[in-house]
């Protein structure tokens, strides 16, 4: 079943009963919902019909979550909530390497799902309206360049590959080397939370943006946050 008008959201969970459930919740809130049931059912279902988010679960029957979050993101970059019975740290990892920008440990609450959404949809509109505008250049700190026009990270002139939320991430600190960033003040500044759930979600993308550039890139402040280190990366 699809609705007609709104955002398109893309169901993907081989759970009968949590698939319908979420669909029914995201068309009350107003969203057009189209729904799937295993890997290769997701990529065809994107293909032709292109969501504004997917709502992905990891464990699926055909290919599992990660590859056809790796295979959406190669045709079209679409922001990814993934759905996980597993915390496992590794497995989060994985995820948000193959461009999920964020995740919810099942079981999760409807409001939350939803409110994480919302969030995630406004990031991408407010990242396309500053792409759009002029800019000063690149921040430089050290050998890091970022490229917020272009999307663009390197070190030493050598490009690195992130995802969006983890550009968003690192062009937040790097706005203001050294200053610590709390994870509820990142949370409400790059991702748009405004309640202060999901600081793991911080945690899992710094850790994931450490192993690209540095170990030592982004230094912890324990029981406060985070900072970029410029020292690294001299």
């Amino acid at each position: 079943m699809e609705t007609t008008g709104g955002r398109r959201v893309l169901v993907v969970e081989d759970e009968p009963v949590i698939n319908q459930a979420v669909a029914d919740r995201f068309r009350a809130e107003g969203f057009a919902v189209r729904q799937a049931y295993d890997g290769p059912g997701a990529v065809a279902t994107a293909g032709e019909w292109p969501p504004d988010l997917v709502l992905l679960d990891v464990m699926l029957p055909g290919f599992d979550g990660h590859e056809v979050c790796r295979r959406l993101q190669a045709e079209r970059p679409v922001p990814v909530l993934m759905l996980t019975a597993r915390d496992d740290e590794t497995d989060v990892l994985v995820g948000l390497g193959v461009g999920a920008d964020d995740y919810l440990t099942k079981p999760f609450s409807m409001r939350e799902l939803v409110a994480r959404s919302r969030a995630l949809l406004r990031r991408v509109d407010r990242a396309a309206v500053l792409a759009s505008q002029p800019s000063g250049g690149p921040l430089s700190v050290g050998p890091l360049q970022v490229d917020r026009p272009g999307r663009r990270v390197r070190v030493d002139g050598v490009d690195v590959h992130l995802t969006p939320t983890e550009f968003d991430l690192l062009y937040r600190l790097a706005q203001t080397p050294h200053v610590v960033y709390g994870r509820r003040r990142l949370l409400e500044q790059v991702w748009g939370y405004k309640e202060g759930a999901g600081e793991r979600t911080v945690d899992s993308h710094v850790r994931s943006i450490r192993r690209k550039l540095d170990p030592s890139v982004i230094r912890t402040v324990h029981g406060i946050g985070y900072a970029l280190d410029t020292n690294s990366l001299l």
